[in-house]
Parts: C-alpha cells; structure tokens; sequence
C-alpha cells in the first residue's frame, strides 16, 4: 500500500473512511488535532512558561536563546505561519526542515500544522546527498533550516542541493544576520506576531477545516534497501501514540520533559513533543548532547521525563563521581530503547538512585511497546519483556491493552505462533500504526488481514504467553546512537570507488553508542585502496557523517549464501 497522493492546494487523507468511522466509533480517534491542543494549553495557563532551548544554542546556530510561554508560543507559531502564507504555501504541500532541537523548530512544527500544510523533518547531521534524495522523493515545495549548523553553512548547502529539484520554489532560514544568507534564501525571523499577521492567518483557517485524517508529517525511516521510505502521519494516528506514551511514565501537566533525541521521528515527536503538547507541561530541548549540559538542566530546570539510549545509562551508573555531583532529585523516569537494556543497568537506576527505566521498542510505522514499572516492579523483567497486548486473562496498565493486537508468525510456514519458547515475525494493528509508505519509497507493509508486517523478530515467553521477548531487529540496520545506518545506501556508494569490486557495511558493538560501523571491503585484482581514501570518497558524497565508517577491513572475498546474498551475520560474528 501507498499512500499520499498529492495535489497542490489541496489536503491529503491517509486512512480510508472504514477504518476511520471504526475507530472513532471505539473512541481511539477523536476530534483532536496538533493546533487544537496547542490551543487548548494556551487556554489553561498562557503565562506559564512551555518551552525552553537548549543552552548552547547560540554556539550551535547562532540564534539566541528563548524561554517562552504558552501566549509567546502562539504568537511566534502565527509570525511564522504568516511568513509562509506571504511566500506562498498552500494546504497540502511539503516544506522540508532542518533544524536541531532549537525552539525554531517547534514552532515550525506547529506553524507548519496549523495553516494545513506538510511538515518532513529531516536530522540536522544530513548533507547535501540526503537533502536533495527526501526533497525528489517527497515532492517538497519549500525548505526551512537555519543559516548555520554548527561549523555547517546549512542554508547554502540547501540552496546548492535542492537547486535542481523542481518541485522546490522556496529555500527559508532563520537567521543571526541576514548577510550571512545567499541570495536565493529567504530569510524568515522569530518573533512575535504582528496584528496583519493574526488576521492574515485567521483568514486562512476560515477557508480550511483541519481533519484529523489529514497528513501532517512525512518521517523517514532508513529502508535496508538504500532510499529511506517516506512515513506520513496525520493527527489522528501522531496522537494515538501520544496518548500511550503518556501511561509509560504517568506523566502530568506539571511534569517537566527534557528531550535530547532528535525532532526527526516517532521516538521523540510521539514520545516527547506531542505528549508535552497534550499535558501542556514544560518542556527542554537539548541538542547536540553533551552529558553534562544534559545533566546541568535536568538539576537547574527540575526535569521530571527525560530520554536516553541504554549505552549513555550503562555509562552513567559506572560514574559513580559524576553522579554524587549531579542533583537527579527531580528525576522520576527514564525511557529507554533503540537497543536491548541490560538488566543490571535497569536495576541499577531503580535501586540506587530510585528512578524507573521505562524500557520502549517502537519503529516509524507505529509499534509503540511499552514495559512499566507498573506492569513490570521486578527491574530484571522490565528489561527482558513486552506485554503482550491482547494476551487471554491478563490485565496491563497501558490504555493500548484495548486497542492494539499483536500475533507472532512463522516466516517459513505462516502460522500463528502460539506456545510459549517459539518465536516468529511481530505483526500488529491498531490505531498507531501507520496507513503506508510515500507513494514510491516503499513495499506493502501490511499482511493480508491487515497486520503491519514489523520484520523484528519476538519470542513468546512466561508461563501463560503473556509476555513478549525481543529476538532480532529488523532487516541489516545499524544503530549508530539511536541513528539508523542502511547498509545498502553506503555500500552503494562505495562502489563507485574503482578500487572497489564489493563492500558490506555491518555493525560491531560499541559500549557507548551501541553499535559502530565497520566496511568490509573486497578490493578489484590489481587495485588497492586504504581507510583514508574510501573515507574522503564517502565525504565527496556529501553524505552525514555518522554514516561514515569507523573501522574498515580488506578481505579477499565476501562470504555469500546459495543465492548470492551476503551473510552479514557471519561478517558481525568475525568482529
């Protein structure tokens, strides 16, 4: 299935009518929309502070820092939203951005929304190979970024790579000073909206109703198959997953979330940024993570929620130090995933510090399993097992105990699995899972009765088969940090090295970021290359940089099955 057949002007539906009127009639779905809830915390407390940037902000981009309340919120998110009806953005269409976790960035999510248009947040670490690669497959009509990123001349980069996609009008940027932009960028400014800019956007939304089945986003999802595959989302199924998110760490409207992961994808936009928006609480950005700035808010803005990969909590408890000088008196909760948690880290968190790791497994598409201190006290079985939703005469505290089915499926025979100690494909359904890949990007991920079709790889396990235990990830991926690597896209471009006969990019372990990249490189009869030189190729690509390789090995041949496929599992093994 594809979906997200686009015409300008006009707004897109993704789930079809049956499967809407079902679930509205469950009460899964709802009128609820992204700007209705701003605008109903901006009802609750205007005056109370929402929003905050990360510290080093201005070091990063160049922008100064903001602490804004909700009526700030809204003012900056009208101004924006004026600007890009003044440039011509229409209902419908895609801006692509490329922003840290920086205020700017919320509001452009929340701009973007609100006059009906598209927003495909795209990681700040991605170059001028992934720019233009989203920006064709996607269709954008604009793109926002910054003027700099880092030591990155991000809007000029921009402009040289989306200069030849047609379907790209308009390239915008915040910036420090205006001199610093390209002719061909637009500059765009935060700041508080103007009465013309009011009027000018509650003209708009006269003429447009926003449906919740109408798609607000388009993430991207690293395909083992080279070319990410588009996920649209509308409102209807970003805040079902916000909804469940909320029961993980219980968290209320006096809660206060930090976020370091990046804006770019379910992770943090369902587990962090929309969950803030529908409590109406307080909410951190971080970004780039460095530990003790992330430790330095969680003691100076009393942070409540926070994130963080299992490698960086296994690191942490071994700090004995560095934690006796970190005020963690707030901290109530930890999630965690991306990489299976050790259970002594679990334990570790709990008993010495009396802070609950939610243990998260969740994917683009919509699988969002949650294993709480609730359902789970004992911390050595949080870190082993999912609930198992839907399983005969168990009772669990997450609301999507109602909602989502889950059935694990031999590959090879297709049958249903059933008795504890067997293991099989996830395959799920509910009102978080998503209605298909871009039109373009992607297979058919659903089954025939409709089940998502994960490609991860669980054992049924306890007495009763209550619990879920995850076995293997999906596909080749490499986790780099909770950033996904597909192996194809950087063994593609390996091979246009002439040195370069085959290459297998695989993973190795790494004890803080959790996996590493390694190129396994099998060089033409005759030709030699080195470490260096395949590393300058790669950069020549303008490709983002935790794609690039950490290590590299010459062999003399790739190992290959009966079909020719490389057996990447045996390459991970020899490392």
């Amino acid at each position: 299935m594809a979906v997200l057949t686009r015409r300008p002007g006009t707004p897109s539906p993704l789930h079809p009518a049956e499967k809407v009127a079902r679930y509205r009639e469950l009460g899964w779905w709802t009128d609820e929309t992204i700007d209705g809830l701003l605008r109903a915390a901006l009802g609750r407390h205007p005056d109370t502070v929402a929003v905050i940037d990360p510290p080093d902000k201005t070091d990063l981009t160049g922008l100064p820092a903001h602490r804004l309340t909700w009526s700030e919120l809204d003012s900056a998110v009208d101004h924006l939203a004026a600007a890009l009806l003044r440039r011509g953005i229409r209902v419908g269409e895609v801006v692509g951005v490329q922003l840290p976790n920086i205020v700017e960035l919320v509001i452009s999510y929340l701009a973007i929304v609100r006059i009906g248009a598209i927003i495909s947040p795209l990681a700040a670490q991605y170059r001028q190979h992934e720019l233009a690669t989203t920006a064709r497959l996607a269709s954008f009509d604009a793109f926002l970024t910054a003027s700099r990123i880092g030591g990155r001349s991000t809007a000029a980069n921009a402009a040289e790579a989306l200069a030849d996609v047609d379907s790209v009008r308009s390239v915008f940027a915040f910036h420090a000073d205006p001199a610093d932009l390209p002719d061909d960028v637009i500059p765009v400014e935060f700041g508080p909206a103007t009465p013309e800019d009011r009027e000018l956007v509650r003209s708009h939304l006269d003429g447009y109703h926003a449906d919740p089945n109408h798609c607000v986003t388009i993430c991207w999802t690293s395909g083992t198959e080279g070319e990410p595959k588009g996920v649209p989302r509308c409102h209807y199924d970003w805040l079902a997953i916000a909804t469940v998110s909320l029961d993980a760490p219980n968290l209320g409207e006096d809660d206060v979330i930090l976020n370091p992961f990046p804006l770019v994808n379910m992770a943090s936009v369902g587990g962090t940024l929309l969950p803030w928006l529908k409590l109406g609480a307080r909410y951190v950005l971080h970004h780039p993570f460095t530990l003790p700035t992330f430790l330095r808010q969680i003691a100076e803005e009393r942070v409540t929620y926070t994130v963080a990969p299992p490698a960086l909590l296994t690191m942490l408890l071994r700090q004995e130090e560095l934690l006796r000088h970190s005020d963690l008196s707030s901290l109530r909760s930890i999630g965690s995933g991306s990489a299976p948690l050790p259970a002594s880290m679990v334990a570790g968190w709990q008993d010495r510090l009396g802070i609950n790791v939610l243990n998260m497994f969740g994917s683009n598409e919509g699988v969002c399993l949650l294993s709480t201190a609730i359902d789970f006290p004992d911390p050595e079985q949080r870190a082993a097992y999912f609930p198992r939703y839907g399983a005969p005469g168990v009772n669990w505290s997450c609301r999507a105990m109602d909602q989502v089915a889950i059935r694990l499926v031999d590959t090879t025979t297709g049958e249903e699995i059933t008795r504890p100690g067997q293991r099989g494909e996830m395959r799920i359904a509910g009102p978080t899972i998503f209605a298909g890949y871009l039109d373009g990007t992607g297979d058919d991920p659903f089954d025939e009765r409709g089940f998502l079709r994960s490609g991860d790889v669980f054992e049924l396990a306890g007495d009763h088969g209550q619990y879920l235990k995850f076995v293997d990830r999906a596909g080749d991926l490499i986790n780099r940090g909770g950033m996904k690597i597909a192996p194809a896209e950087v063994e593609d471009l390996l091979l246009e090295h002439p040195a370069v006969a085959e290459a297998a990019l695989v993973g190795y372990p790494d004890e803080v970021l959790g996996e590493k990249s390694c190129a396994v490189i099998v060089t033409r009869p005759g030709s030699q290359t080195t470490p260096d030189e395949l590393l300058a190729h790669l950069r020549a690509r303008h490709i983002a940089s935790y794609k690039l390789p950490e290590r590299f090995e010459f062999v003399e041949s790739l190992p290959h099955n009966a079909i020719g496929k490389v057996l990447r599992r045996e390459l991970r093994d020899r490392l």
